[in-house]
Order: C-alpha cells, then sequence, then structure tokens
C-alpha cells in the first residue's frame, strides 16, 4: 500500500466515521459478537497458523492467544452499556447548582500494530478495546508471523468493512507509511527501539499513542521463598512461547543463602514440564526465525563459560533450549539487551537495598516478580522500584487479569489497556459542565469592586 491508497482509505474510514454508526452502543456490541463468532469458527485455523509461526503447541494457542481474547470479549460485551454511560462528578461549590459529566467518545480512526510473539491476542485485544469505545480501525500484523498475519486479513476483510476496519499487511515500508500518516490514535507493541520511532512519528502529527513495550524484567528469589514452587511458577513464565514473552522474568536475582538449592529445583521443573529430550517435546515452543535464534545463539556461545544447564541449539530448526547461566554480571552478554528467549541468567545477592539501587539505576521494567514470604522484603521492592506491574510469588498472571491494567512506565512503555482500561484508552475523555438558568450569583461578573474579599473566602 502506498500513500495515496492509504490516505483513500482514511477519508473513507472517516465519512463512515461521521454518519455517527460507530456511537451506538447495540452497533459496538453486534460488532464485538460478530469478531468472537469469526475467531470461533476459525479456531482450527489460528491454532495451526500459531504452530506454523512459532510452534505453539494447541495448549498455549488457546490459552495464551485465543482463549484470552474470547474471554476479553465477552467480559467487554457484558460491561460496554456501563462503561459506556456518561459519568456524573462532583461539581465544585464555586459552581453551585451546576452538574458535571464525563463523556467517553472515540477517537476516529485507531492504527494497531502488532508484534510477532503472540501475534493474534496482541492485535485483536486492543481492536476489542477499538470497537468498544466506537472506533474505525486499521491493523498492522507482523510480518514475522505471516501464517496469523494472513489469516487476519482473510478473516477481517471477508466480514468487515474495510471503511470500519481494515487490515494491511507488509513490512517495515508499509509500517513507515501507516505510522506517518494522520490517524487519530495510535496503538503500538513491539521493541522500544521501535517504539521510539512511533512516538516520534505520532508527535510530528500531534497523534496521541499507547507503546506497549518491554525491557529486562527481574526476578527475586528470597530467602524466605517457597522454592519448590517458585521455581515452577519462574520455569513455567519463562518458558512460556520459548521465552518470547515481553513480560517473562528476563533475569533472576537469588538470595546466596538459596542459590544452590533453587538451581537445583529450577533444573528439575524444567525437566518435569518438557523432560530430557526438550527439543523433541511438542509442548516447547520455537523462535520466530532463524535471525532471532542466531542472536540467542550468539549470546550462549559468548556466555559459554557461565552455562550450568543446557546450552543447545539449532538453527535451521530454530530451537534454542533452556539455558541457565550462573554468575551473571550486568556485563555479561545475556545481560545487554532484552533476552526474549528461554535463557535465564542468575545473579547471587545478599542485601535487600543493593538489588533495589542495581534495579532501580537502569531503565524501568515492564514486569517485576518476587518470591517471598515476608511482607517487609514485598513492601520495599513494591514502593521502592518503579515498574510496570508484576506479580508477587507468581509469573506473568498479572496480564491476564483484566481488573488490572497492562501497560509500561518510562521505557518499558507508555499507557496501558485491558478491560475497561481498553475502553478507555481508545476513548477521549469529553468533560462537560451544565449550568442552571434559575440562578446566577454574578461573583464572577465585573465590576469586581468589593467582590475579592468574597472570593477569597471561597478559595482558600
Amino acid at each position: 500500500m502506498n500513500n495515496q491508497e492509504l490516505d483513500r482509505l482514511l477519508e473513507k474510514q472517516r465519512e463512515f466515521f461521521k454518519t455517527s454508526t460507530t456511537l451506538d452502543i447495540d452497533f459496538r456490541i453486534k460488532q464485538l459478537k460478530l469478531l468472537k463468532s469469526l475467531i470461533k469458527t476459525n479456531e482450527d485455523k489460528f491454532i495451526k497458523a500459531l504452530k506454523e509461526d512459532l510452534g505453539k503447541s494447541e495448549f498455549e494457542a488457546y490459552t495464551t492467544e485465543i482463549g484470552f481474547v474470547y474471554d476479553s470479549i465477552s467480559n467487554m460485551i457484558k460491561k460496554l452499556p456501563k462503561w459506556s454511560k456518561a459519568q456524573k462528578v462532583h461539581a465544585t461549590f464555586t459552581q453551585f447548582g451546576s452538574k458535571a459529566y464525563i463523556y467517553k467518545e472515540p477517537y476516529g480512526s485507531a492504527l494497531i500494530i502488532g508484534p510477532f510473539n503472540y501475534p493474534f491476542q496482541l492485535l485483536i485485544e486492543p481492536l476489542v478495546g477499538a470497537i468498544a469505545a466506537g472506533n474505525c480501525a486499521v491493523l498492522k500484523p507482523s510480518e514475522n508471523a505471516p501464517s496469523v498475519s494472513s489469516l487476519v486479513n482473510e478473516i477481517i476483510g471477508n466480514n468487515f468493512p474495510s471503511n470500519y476496519i481494515s487490515v494491511i499487511e507488509g513490512g517495515l515500508e508499509e509500517t513507515s507509511i501507516l505510522i506517518n500518516s494522520q490517524f487519530d490514535y495510535m496503538f503500538f507493541t513491539g521493541s522500544v527501539q521501535v517504539g521510539k520511532i512511533v512516538m516520534e512519528a505520532a508527535g510530528r502529527n500531534l497523534v496521541p499513542v499507547t507503546l506497549e513495550l518491554g525491557g529486562k524484567s527481574p526476578c527475586i528469589i528470597d530467602e524466605s521463598a517457597n522454592l519448590k514452587l517458585a521455581a515452577k511458577r519462574v520455569a513455567w513464565g519463562k518458558l512460556m512461547n520459548a521465552g518470547q514473552t515481553c513480560i517473562a522474568p528476563d533475569y533472576l536475582y537469588v538470595h546466596k543463602n538459596v542459590m544452590e538449592n533453587f538451581v537445583s529445583l529450577l533444573k528439575a521443573a524444567i525437566v518435569d514440564f518438557f523432560g530430557e529430550d526438550i527439543q523433541g517435546n511438542k509442548d516447547f515452543g520455537r523462535i520466530v526465525n532463524e535471525k532471532h535464534a542466531k542472536r540467542l545463539a550468539d549470546i550462549i556461545e559468548q556466555d559459554q563459560k557461565k552455562i550450568i544447564y543446557g546450552g543447545e541449539y539449532n538453527i535451521t530448526e530454530k530451537y534454542i533450549s533452556p539455558t541457565i547461566f550462573s554468575n551473571v554480571t550486568y556485563t555479561d552478554a545475556s545481560m545487554q539487551d532484552e533476552l526474549f528467549g528461554p535463557l535465564i541468567p542468575i545473579m547471587e545477592y545478599e542485601s535487600l537495598g543493593t538489588i533495589i539501587d542495581e534495579i532501580n539505576s537502569h531503565p524501568k521494567p515492564l514486569a517485576l516478580y518476587i518470591f517471598s514470604e515476608s511482607r517487609n522484603v514485598i513492601d520495599n521492592l513494591v514502593k521502592r522500584v518503579s515498574f510496570g506491574g508484576g506479580c508477587i510469588n507468581d509469573t506473568i498472571s498479572h496480564v491476564a487479569t483484566t481488573s488490572l491494567p497492562f501497560g509500561g512506565v518510562g521505557n518499558s512503555g507508555i499507557g496501558s489497556y485491558h478491560g475497561k482500561y481498553s475502553f478507555d484508552t481508545f476513548s477521549h475523555s469529553k468533560s462537560i459542565l451544565e449550568k442552571p438558568t434559575w440562578f446566577e450569583h454574578g461573583l464572577v461578573f465585573p465590576p469586581y469592586k468589593k467582590k475579592l474579599k468574597m472570593i477569597r473566602r471561597l478559595l482558600k
């Protein structure tokens, strides 16, 4: 798609939006029901596409992508009539007799750019919010997940008019055209580097933007933790989707008093999950392409001396084994960037204050995980470290809680979504003050002589 074709598409979406069709709540609910029905009809195709693109097992494909979206749509349909109502708020005393409201209105045409790691969920979940809020939308699936991208294009294109919802496939050229166009809202999920480019482009056109990025998310294993359970929950969260999860525990801080025991339990948990022949286990996924597999293999080679488990890889098969590194420092290859793979660097710690200072000296992470039975340890970490969100005695699960906003802070992102937060993200909050005509105190009108004393009493 070139600039002229995109301009024509956006103009058609603006014309459709001006008809006010999307303002009707029943229309929005009908579209959400249609979307869910289409996903259900094509569920097997999506599972197959996710297998082709990322080697995802049927269980992972359903729970982390398809079922996740089903639950989100159902929740949105149920709550939308309430969330879309004008919200009455308190008017100040100085506005005596007035009524104050917040109206939620759609922006117009929203651009949604999805990533490759969860190519279905992280594209369709924002779309649910955009539809619920009454927007038109243009979807840009990841070119690195071609099977899912093609299927989304086919299903959306065959069932939604392009002047309402459209899909544009392609690579860097198409993405560049899209982000430099005059959308009314942009929603991007991806890397920090590309996020900066998206924000710069949006800034030139003064387009509001949500950025769902990533970073190196730490996981702290305190000496008071339930180590066996911690090992299982860390292995589960880290190795889901072969580690290609933006909120995966990127690296571990383990207290020196439990280091040996925890590492032993972590190895046991991995074997328990995937057996000795992990490459042959259908529950363990694959890296999205050879480029990313080679990137991870290079880290393995550079930090070879610190490997205490795993270290195997097969670039052509896009297989990277779960690999544990010990005695890691911030100068090691595994600690330079977000790993986005099944590599587990472990650092030993003794002082909680020291690791808080170390974490805070780096960009704010998207997630942080704490395994501890000590309220003092938990409270210190939650209060003193800035991060997008996280779990205590678990990993990943906060993202599946629709009552919690999901998003980053600082380098890990701007804005949040999920549940009502998705509806709010794709809605402009329009403030209205309705003043009565049966009364006027006249304090704000000239002449001001003798009125300042009264104003001082009211505004103090």
